[in-house]
């Protein structure tokens, strides 16, 4: 018989809720075994729904890793408390999946991939939207040299008004950030990984405050309160790589724009476009003309089936756990998230200083 891997999951709140619990009750050859969180009340909810029959409820998660029959640790807390937690799991002979973004800081990032280089336990981070179908496809595209080379790209990931307004969304200093880093990371990561390109040379950043000021806004998650909101309500970065690639990332929680979209990119190349604004298209020139195919992913098309898609969040957790099965790197490995982090935090402090930031 197959191992069946016993996790333990450390913050119970609305990413583990919302992404991870539900995804790893699907998985055959898991169980989840420990629940940690500050709030107990919270830890003891998500035990009762997710959890096995010996399930055992903590706060703190030093007691939690101290469970030597615990395999995979899942840490789903704020970003602040990210490295300090997956390098103790780490230490303590767990595989480790990290929610996204990495760490607060490049230096904390770094960190972690040096833990785990060091004892020799896999850690991933939670970039889900490279599991989506779309990415997937656009992945094989991209690998068969179908774009030539890829010299421009664009990360999108702009609302119009979809505020978090709970938890510590806002807060910077346990996030050390708003939008750039809590969705901007993913438009980054996603368009990284289609390049295959992860030597930034230098970033030129801004951020702004501007429609997180004022009262009684329209936003999804009804209003934000302006004193509480001290992180940026919008961050743009251009990123110029080794090769001369360059990028341009757009994050925005709240923008005066109908150009809307998150986790996407448009990537330019020699042979080839495309983009994933209005569904996949992919745009190019044949026979002295121009072209735009537009993919369809759907598995529908018989009648009285409208197909199964398998979630994203579902295909990440399927892979990870066939990663330390087989022994193999996690599709999301801590050397990409470590450079995804620095550049996010070169956009911050160029926006901070005005001035470029050269990467070595």
């Amino acid at each position: 018989m197959s191992k069946v891997y016993r996790v333990g999951v450390i913050g119970c709140g609305g990413i583990a809720n919302g992404k991870h619990l539900p995804s790893l009750s699907r998985q055959d050859k898991v169980q989840v075994v420990a629940f940690c969180d500050i709030i107990k009340e919270r830890a003891e909810s998500a035990a009762e729904q997710y959890g096995n029959a010996d399930a055992v409820v903590y706060t703190d998660y030093l007691e939690l890793l101290k469970d030597a029959s615990i395999d995979i640790v899942h840490v789903l807390t704020p970003n602040d408390a990210h490295a300090d937690i997956s390098i103790a799991a780490l230490e303590a002979g767990k595989h480790v999946m990290c929610e996204k973004p990495m760490a607060k800081t490049a230096a904390d990032a770094k960190r972690m991939a040096e833990a785990a280089k060091r004892t020799g336990k896999k850690l991933t981070i939670g970039y889900d939207n490279r599991f989506r179908q779309d990415s997937l496809y656009l992945k094989k595209v991209c690998e068969a040299g179908e774009l030539g080379h890829i010299y421009y790209a664009k990360a999108h990931a702009i609302r119009r008004r979809a505020v978090p307004t709970w938890g510590v969304f806002l807060d910077e200093e346990k996030q050390g950030g708003g939008p750039l880093i809590d969705i901007g990371t993913h438009a980054l990561d996603l368009t990284l990984w289609m390049m295959d390109n992860y030597k930034p040379k230098v970033v030129l950043g801004t951020k702004y405050h501007e429609l997180s000021r004022k009262e009684e806004a329209a936003n999804a998650w009804g209003p934000w309160d302006p004193k509480k909101f001290t992180v940026e309500d919008s961050a743009f970065g251009m990123i110029v790589m080794e090769n001369g690639a360059t990028i341009t990332l757009e994050a925005s929680w709240a923008l005066n724009s109908l150009d809307v979209d998150e986790a996407k990119c448009s990537l330019s190349g020699t042979e080839a476009g495309a983009d994933m604004k209005n569904g996949l298209r992919i745009n190019g020139e044949k026979h002295s003309k121009l072209y735009t195919n537009e993919i369809e992913l759907d598995a529908g098309g018989v009648a009285f089936y409208e197909g199964k898609t398998e979630k994203a969040t579902d295909v990440e957790l399927r892979k990870w756990i066939e990663a330390i099965e087989e022994d193999k790197d996690p599709v999301v490995t801590p050397e990409q998230a470590y450079v995804v982090s620095r550049i996010l935090e070169a956009i911050y402090e160029s926006a901070q200083t005005g001035k470029a930031v050269y990467l070595d």
